[in-house]
Parts: C-alpha cells; structure tokens; sequence
C-alpha cells in the first residue's frame, strides 16, 4: 500500500503557477490541490483538509489577508502567504494574522518547497505545556488555547498565542531570539528581531499591570526572553 502523500492546496489565480508548481509539488512527494479564487479556496480548505496551504494576497475576488482571516476561524494548518507584494507592513500583518510564512514573487520553487518542510515540521512538534502556567493573575491554559487574566479572557492574535505558548513551554527558562523565530515564524526570519519587538510588545500591552516596566514577559538583553511564572 502507498503512503499517504501531505495535501498542499495552492489558492492562486495565476495558470502559470499551477503549471510549474503542482508538478514540483507532485515530485517532492505532496498531493497538489489547486483553487484559483478566495472563495474556492475556502470550500477547498474545508473538503480537502489540506496538510497545508500556499495562499496568493492578490486574488481576484477578495483579498488573500480576508482568505487568511477566514480560514484561521476553522483551519490550524500551515499557511505560506506567496505574494508580489514586498511592503514590510503587508508582510508584518499576515503574519499577525495568522500566516506562518511569506515568500515573495517572483520566488524559487525550491526556497518555497524548504518554507512548505519547515512549516509542516513545526506544526508536528508534540511539545505543549502540561497543565495551565499561572503567573500571577494571568493564566495561560495551552491545551484549552485559553488565556485569562483576573478571571477575565484575553483575546490573543494567532502570532500573540504562538509567541506565549513558546515561553510558556519554557516558562522560567530564557529563550533565545533565534529559537522563538524560528518556531514561531520559521527558519527564514532568523533575523527578523523587529517581528519580536512588535508581538512581545502587544502580549505586554495585554497581560501586564505596567506594560513599560514588564515583570510577566522579561527581556533578557540581546539574547532573548524569559517568561516568569
């Protein structure tokens, strides 16, 4: 019996990224799907239950982010966003979003087919906290995807949820920049320290009482960040 091959739907309006992408997918061992609008691929997502997902921003019934929003409501997978668009600011709100990676067009099959391996060995990482991490009144719940503060839910963007679910792993331990990431962006965005700038800074915005003097979210200058509980 053959093996099951990891599903890869590309939402992308373009034939010709079809015509040379689904045969390099078929060849590194995926099954390529294809949906050529937001809408289809929406439906898509939901029949197939892809292994994961190379998404266009620039599709000709809704915006590609709007897919992201939408999918996010009901699909956990990875997401590549594969877009023309080149302005940091775009790239920074996908990734808000929701998306695990971002590769520009144009793009080498080969650097999209190492962004696809990256992002589905990172999603297959067992690691998960054991129980709830409490720090003082915020308690971070991982198995449940629930955080609270005073009793009171705190709604977490997607990037916010992965960056605390890390340093709860390790809560006490000090993490360094190029493991958070890595693990939270990819191995792409080694470099990207602004990214952990910006969600650390919206996760103390959240969840400290004096979010210019942090005491739950520590930085540990020039090497990373330590999660005291």
């Amino acid at each position: 019996m053959s093996a099951v091959r990891p599903r890869i739907l590309v939402i992308d309006d373009e034939p010709q990224i079809h015509r040379f992408l689904s045969p390099a997918l078929d060849a590194a061992g995926y099954e390529p799907k294809r949906a050529d609008s937001g809408q289809e691929g929406l439906r898509g997502i939901a029949l197939w239950s892809p292994d994961a997902v190379v998404l266009d921003l620039g599709l000709p019934d809704m915006d590609g982010k709007d897919v992201l929003v939408r999918a996010r409501e009901f699909y956990s997978g990875p997401i590549i966003i594969l877009s023309a668009r080149d302005r940091e600011a775009e790239k920074i709100e996908s990734l808000d979003l929701g998306a695990d990676d971002y590769v520009e067009k144009p793009f080498g099959v080969g650097e999209l087919l190492a962004r696809i391996r990256a992002s589905l060995r990172q999603r297959a990482d067992p690691a998960a906290p054991k129980g709830p991490v409490v720090a003082g009144d915020v308690i971070m719940d991982m198995d449940r995807r629930l955080v609270t503060r005073n009793g009171e839910p705190v709604r977490l963007t997607p990037k916010e949820y992965e960056l605390l679910g890390h340093l709860a792993r390790h809560a006490g331990k000090l993490v360094g920049h190029t493991d958070l990431l890595t693990a939270v962006w990819g191995a792409a965005h080694v470099t990207d320290t602004q990214y952990l700038r910006v969600v650390v800074g919206q996760l103390r915005q959240k969840l400290e009482d004096d979010p210019a003097h942090p005491t739950l979210i520590v930085t540990e200058p020039g090497v990373g960040y330590r999660l005291q509980a």
